[in-house]
C-alpha cells in the first residue's frame, strides 16, 4: 500500500485511525487464552472488530520479539490478517550502518511485507538511507516523541534551534513524501504547528492519543495538511477498553469514536 492508496482511504472511511496492537500477554481479555495462541485470536477480533474504521494498524514489535520464535511468527501471521487496502507499520524503530539497516528492511518489506517500518535516525543518512531504497515502501522516522525523556536531547534548550526540529528538516531531504513519514507524538500537540511549517506535505503518524492523554482534536486542528496528513494512533484506549468478553465490542466502538472525532477534519478531502 502507497500513500496514495492510503490517502484515498482515509477520505473513503473519513478517518485518520491507526490501531496499535500492541498486545500484551498480562492484559488478555476474559475468554482469550494467555498464551501465544491468546495474542493471535485476539488480534483477529480486534481487527475484525476496527477494520471498519481503521485506516493503519501499526505492530510494536517489542510485544512480539519477547515471546521468541512463536512471537515472530505471531508477528507473521497477525500482518497476513490486515486487510491489503490498510496501511501495515512494523513499529520496530531500527536504525544502523550500512548492510544492517538493509537487513533490517528487509526483513520487514520482504520477509514479512510490511508496508512501513518506524526508524531512529541518530546515526545520521547512512541509517536510514537503506530503508528508504525499497520501493513501494515507507519509512517512518522518529521526530518529537511523547515520551518524558524526549526533553533530554529532542527539545533540549542548549540546541538551537531545538534538535528535533534538525532532524525534520535534515531528514525530510533525504527522501519523498512517498516514502518517508515523521513519527510526532500527540503530547507535543502544541508544537504541530511549526513542524507543519518544516514539513508541510509529509504524513505524520501521531501515537499518544487516548492512554496518554492527547487530543485528536487538537491534534487535527494544528496538524492536517491539504491530504490529510495524519495517522493518528490509539493502542491501550481501543484494544484494552474492556477486558471482559465483551473486549471487541468495546474496541469497536471505540475507534468508531476516535474516527469520528477526526471526521470533521477529512470532510474537506
Amino acid at each position: 500500500m502507497n500513500v496514495a492508496q492510503l490517502t484515498d482511504e482515509i477520505k473513503s472511511k473519513k478517518s485518520y485511525l491507526c490501531v496499535g496492537l500492541d498486545t500484551d500477554i498480562s492484559k488478555l481479555p476474559e475468554g482469550i487464552s494467555k498464551d501465544a495462541d491468546g495474542i493471535l485470536a485476539f488480534n483477529r477480533e480486534i481487527i475484525e472488530a476496527t477494520k471498519d474504521y481503521a485506516v493503519s494498524y501499526k505492530l510494536n514489535t517489542a510485544f512480539y520479539e519477547q515471546l521468541g520464535s512463536k512471537g515472530w511468527e505471531i508477528l507473521e501471521k497477525t500482518r497476513e490478517m490486515i486487510p491489503s487496502n490498510i496501511l501495515s507499520i512494523a513499529d520496530a524503530k531500527r536504525g544502523d550502518i550500512g548492510n544492517t539497516s538493509t537487513m533490517y528492511a528487509k526483513a520487514f518489506f520482504e520477509t514479512m511485507d510490511f508496508d512501513a517500518l518506524t526508524v531512529a535516525p541518530y546515526m545520521g543518512f547512512d541509517s536510514v538511507e537503506p530503508f528508504l531504497k525499497f520501493d513501494h515502501k515507507i519509512t517512518i522516522v522518529l521526530g518529537l516523541t511523547s515520551n518524558a525523556g524526549s526533553a533530554d536531547f529532542q527539545t533540549n534548550p542548549l540546541y538551537t534551534p531545538p534538535l528535533y526540529k534538525t532532524v525534520l528538516e535534515r531528514v525530510s531531504s533525504w527522501g519523498s513524501t512517498d516514502n518517508l513519514m515523521f513519527v510526532v507524538g500527540a503530547t507535543k500537540a502544541e508544537a504541530l504547528k511549526e513542524i507543519r511549517e518544516l514539513v508541510p506535505s509529509h504524513f505524520l503518524l501521531i501515537p499518544g492519543v487516548g492512554a496518554q492523554g492527547g487530543s485528536a482534536v487538537e491534534v487535527c486542528e494544528n496538524g492536517a495538511n491539504s491530504i490529510g496528513g495524519l495517522l493518528i494512533n490509539s493502542s491501550r484506549g481501543i484494544i484494552y477498553a474492556s477486558s471482559g468478553k465483551d473486549f471487541a465490542e468495546v474496541a469497536r466502538a471505540k475507534a468508531k469514536e476516535l474516527a469520528q472525532q477526526t471526521t470533521p477534519y477529512t470532510a474537506h478531502l
